[in-house]
């Protein structure tokens, strides 16, 4: 109960300083490869606004080109951070 006392109050600011990435800005774009549909709980926080691409195309067979695909889809988005139009 002690413990519990001490805590800070829990707020986007407290939260996020005690994040491993708290010094890196959060990511605007996550390519998923292999083929899955799911984050797996990576960067599950930061992520929250990023545009997410699932490719069918394992790890070891990404290129230089998908990478750019990846760009120009990601360019081609308005992006809203969780606004409504």
């Amino acid at each position: 109960i002690n413990a519990i006392k001490k805590t800070k109050k829990l707020s986007v600011k407290n939260f996020e300083k005690n994040l491993y990435t708290k010094k890196m800005p959060n990511p605007d774009l996550l390519i998923r490869t292999g083929g899955d549909h799911r984050i797996s709980n990576f960067l599950l926080y930061q992520v929250a606004y990023a545009e997410i691409i699932f490719l069918d195309k394992l790890w070891p067979d990404f290129t230089k080109l998908d990478l750019q695909d990846c760009i120009k889809q990601f360019s081609k988005v308005e992006r809203r951070f969780g606004q409504r139009l």
